[in-house]
């Protein structure tokens, strides 16, 4: 077994193999699916001649607060039928890892199939991201909207420049190539935007873009919203409670700061009545993505948070190294450190036998340092432990926006 760079000459057809095999493939995607490959990094793990494993990440950036992170976007794991149970997919994205820390990515994400496998690597969970399904009928907004204009496939390097400038937010993930946006509008054959040009040239400002195997009545599944200021946002809802007249759903998650459960009328009431109906109206909470640091020093660096400083030693664990031969050049981030966090934060090799000590994995300590959960809420879910004094000062120092990636991937 070889893990190697992708070669598209030479890995083109047993990739698409692949995905055919485990039922990724759309017949006249062919393209969709180089750009994906295209966007970013792409190792293949061979067997007797032929790739049997593929891995891809993008670059990207990850909204810390006021600060903004490079980020290394696992956008697909994908091993074939006859290389299960191998330990293919663990090793390959270990690799990957290794090679964007190296390059520079501070902190790496991706989606989940269920958690469990990527936390091998060093991954945790993130936040529960907020679905709402309902009648956008249902939508009430002040104001109105204007007759948008409507975007096609065509308009991707428009659409991606909208996306990158939307309004930030904490845990906010930002893929940086143009033709991420580009394959993510084509996947879908009956998708279709609706936006306005409001920027200071003409530009696209604000849009919503729709994918949908229903055109009458729906489902319609908006797929991303993109906005920059509170009216931009509301005129889009306004829009999008326009459909209501002929579309009966909208699947919709909940946009950071946003609690979309205000803007629609009587909620309760249209999931008792479409109870058991074949779309119900329903809200639903779902944690789909983790994350993990992949340089420590870079994270802490960025990281400025108000209130009384805590020091402390850590004893950090990182399980990716199980995975990486010696030589790879990097192996995870474990070991032990002096660790600060306040206004100036920081993390030396070392130890102060003065200090407390915190013990942790490389998953647990990402999800405190992101605000996914509180250290003491960690302790008791997670692998993180140290004395009680300790945990209750974290607590009241990391008190964050809840982390929302806004960037399916």
């Amino acid at each position: 077994m070889e893990i190697r760079d992708y070669v598209r000459e030479r890995d083109r057809d047993a990739v698409f193999r692949i995905w055919r095999e485990v039922g990724w493939y759309k017949e006249g995607r062919d393209e969709i699916i180089d750009l994906f490959i295209d966007a970013g990094r792409a190792l293949v793990a061979e067997i007797e001649g032929a790739a049997e494993c593929l891995t891809l990440s993008a670059p990207g950036t990850l909204r810390y607060l006021d600060e903004t992170l490079p980020l290394s976007a696992v956008t697909s794991v994908i091993t074939s039928l006859v290389a299960r149970r191998q330990g293919l997919a663990r090793r390959v994205t270990a690799r990957l890892l290794a090679r964007d820390a190296l390059k520079g990515a501070a902190v790496a994400g991706l989606g989940i199939f269920d958690q469990g496998f990527y936390n091998q690597l060093g991954f945790g969970n993130g936040s529960y991201t907020l679905g709402f399904a309902f009648d956008p009928a249902q939508i009430q907004v002040p104001g109105g909207h204007r007759v948008p204009r409507r975007l096609g496939h065509d308009d991707w390097e428009a659409v991606h420049r909208s996306r990158m400038a939307r309004v930030p937010a904490h845990g906010q993930v930002t893929l940086t190539p143009p033709i991420i946006t580009r394959a993510d509008m084509g996947w879908g054959d009956t998708s279709f935007g609706l936006g306005y040009m409001d920027g200071p040239n003409g530009e696209l400002s604000h849009h919503i873009w729709i994918g949908t195997d229903a055109i009458e009545h729906g489902p319609y599944n908006i797929n991303w919203i993109s906005y920059h200021t509170r009216e931009q946002f509301r005129e889009l809802l306004s829009l999008l409670g326009s459909l209501g007249d002929q579309v009966r759903l909208v699947r919709m998650d909940e946009p950071a700061g946003i609690q979309l459960q205000d803007l629609l009328r009587q909620p309760f009431r249209q999931y008792a009545i479409t109870e058991g109906a074949r779309h119900p109206a329903r809200a639903r909470a779902l944690a789909w993505w983790q994350m993990r640091i992949l340089n420590l020093n870079t994270c802490l660096a960025s990281t400025h948070l108000s209130g009384e400083p805590v020091r402390f030693c850590l004893e950090l664990e990182d399980p990716v190294s199980r995975f990486l031969d010696a030589d790879e050049g990097w192996s995870g981030i474990a070991g032990e450190y002096v660790v600060t966090l306040g206004e100036e934060s920081s993390a030396r090799p070392g130890w102060d036998a003065g200090l407390p000590t915190l013990r942790a994995t490389v998953n647990a300590l990402t999800r405190m340092w992101l605000g996914v959960r509180p250290a003491s809420g960690l302790a008791i879910t997670d692998q993180l432990d140290g004395p009680a004094d300790l945990l209750a000062r974290l607590d009241r120092l990391i008190r964050l926006p809840v982390p929302c990636p806004d960037w399916d991937y």
